[in-house]
């Protein structure tokens, strides 16, 4: 059972990010603020969800949600700045989506960039237990896995509409016959020895 609020007397948003670990594609980032009294049967950490359930909870919570924002940084910038900061920076602008400020912040995970001057609390594996941020796992994951479909379209090869850009088997073996394109991560050294650029 999700927890509804960490503090009730303070406008809660959870925030999450999907895609820190894969290998292609953007890290996307979502902030949710939730009514005190949400609930829905299906709600839960976006990882342990079918893709039909994130489908069917995603219109519900873009709706009944007070505010939500939905943000993304690519893998170019990704490799510019690191994916931790690159996964602080999609938090801090769907932050800044929110037509209502926040009084509290509850990031998912053990470390977090501060954003402005709004108090913050993280909270290991936060996205199964605060309705907030697994609201906010669940955005960021199906607007991730939307980008990447579209992508997929034009890079077949690597199985992005199953893999979502992860390392899988298939993933790594098309890197291994291709080589890279214009959406890998360049940093993450995930080019095998003597293979060239796509």
């Amino acid at each position: 059972m999700l927890e509804k609020y960490f503090d009730i007397n303070k406008s809660e948003a959870g925030v999450d990010e999907a895609g820190r670990g894969c290998y292609a594609g953007p890290v996307f980032a979502a902030a949710v603020i939730l009514p005190k009294d949400f609930y829905h049967p299906l709600l839960n950490d976006s990882k342990k969800l079918s893709e039909k359930q994130r489908e069917i909870l995603r219109p519900i919570i873009e709706k009944e949600s007070i505010s939500f924002g939905v943000a993304m940084v690519d893998n170019i910038e990704i490799d510019q700045i690191n994916i931790l900061q690159a996964s602080f920076k999609a938090m801090h602008l769907s932050i800044n989506q929110l037509t209502k400020k926040p009084q509290l912040l509850l990031i998912d995970g053990n470390r977090f960039k501060p954003y402005k001057k709004v108090m913050h609390k993280c909270i290991v594996k936060g996205d199964g237990k605060y309705a907030s941020i697994a609201a906010a796992s669940i955005l960021a994951k199906t607007y991730r896995d939307d980008y990447m479909l579209c992508i997929h379209a034009k890079y077949d090869v690597y199985g992005w509409d199953k893999n979502k850009g992860y390392g899988t088997a298939i993933h790594r073996k098309a890197i291994e016959q291709f080589g890279l394109c214009e959406y890998h991560r360049k940093s993450f050294n995930i080019l095998p020895s003597q293979t060239k650029l796509f």
